[in-house]
């Protein structure tokens, strides 16, 4: 039996605790799987380790070996005492008990790095399933000083993440974690390797945070705005989903915007690349 399997198995009967289904709970026991989620994290141990969701510590304790300094977030009450027992004698460990999409992760990562001169932030989570995008999107937008961002998230939900924008997997997500990071993908986890086992699949990324964006834009925010409305009607071409979101007055104005660009008036909009909204949307901006 693994070693980990027998660990959680203990934890679990110790402090008589069972997965909550409400908050997306569901415990790794794979030695395979957490080994794969630490190497391809790529801590060094000038590094602070900022950890989403530790749950019982599983991945929790490989993190401390090897991080200068690891923050566990974590939302579910009854893992506090535990994970405060389990790593009482870890100088590097602390634990916050907050949700992380009210957390000032900007503020913390500045207290941290002024108080212990940590090199390189990154993020490591086991993301509950029902509030993936949320929180990945909270750590893309507010263009935060990280390093990496290394997830296990829903494979069905990974694969949209990592696709290139313009490939089959490609949903409005796509081009904004494209904007911001370059993605990787990491390994296929099957479902017994979590005790309750899942329904789905599930997929470690690594989202590697870009220096510098890929395309030039004049205004982001209206990029982006271009980009969801777009992805609203996404059955309909490009052309009639801007015009039916008022991105575009009207469709004369939108085939002109459009044929001045060089873009096919009949394209949908899974197939255009960033740089075409970022086209689209600097012409808008100076319209």
């Amino acid at each position: 039996m693994d070693t980990i399997l027998e660990e959680t198995k203990f934890i679990m009967n110790k402090y008589h605790i069972k997965a909550n289904k409400a908050l997306g709970q569901n415990f790794l026991i794979s030695e395979n799987v957490v080994q794969t989620i630490v190497d391809g994290s790529q801590i060094e141990k000038e590094d602070l380790v900022i950890e989403i969701g530790p749950g019982l510590g599983t991945l929790t304790k490989f993190l401390l070996e090897k991080a200068k300094r690891v923050i566990c977030i974590e939302l579910d009450k009854r893992m506090i005492s535990i994970l405060k027992d389990r790593f009482l004698l870890y100088k590097n460990f602390k634990i916050l008990s907050q949700d992380v999409l009210k957390v000032n992760l900007r503020e913390l990562i500045e207290e941290e790095k002024k108080d212990t001169e940590v090199k390189n932030v990154k993020i490591v989570a086991n993301l509950p399933y029902y509030i993936t995008t949320p929180i990945i999107m909270k750590l893309l937008e507010e263009e935060l000083p990280l390093e990496s961002i290394t997830v296990m998230i829903q494979k069905e939900v990974a694969d949209r993440l990592i696709a290139i924008p313009g490939e089959k997997e490609t949903g409005s997500i796509t081009y904004s974690v494209y904007y911001y990071a370059q993605a990787q993908d990491i390994l296929e986890v099957p479902n017994d390797s979590f005790i309750p086992e899942p329904e789905v699949t599930s997929k470690v990324i690594k989202l590697n945070i870009r220096k510098e964006p890929p395309v030039k834009v004049e205004k982001k925010e209206i990029m982006f705005r271009i980009i969801k409305c777009a992805f609203m009607q996404r059955r309909k071409t490009l052309l009639n989903a801007l015009v039916n979101t008022k991105v575009f007055i009207d469709k004369e104005e939108g085939i002109q915007i459009l044929e001045k660009l060089g873009i096919d008036i009949n394209i949908r909009p899974e197939n255009l690349r960033l740089d075409d909204y970022a086209n689209i949307s600097n012409l808008l901006f100076h319209f």
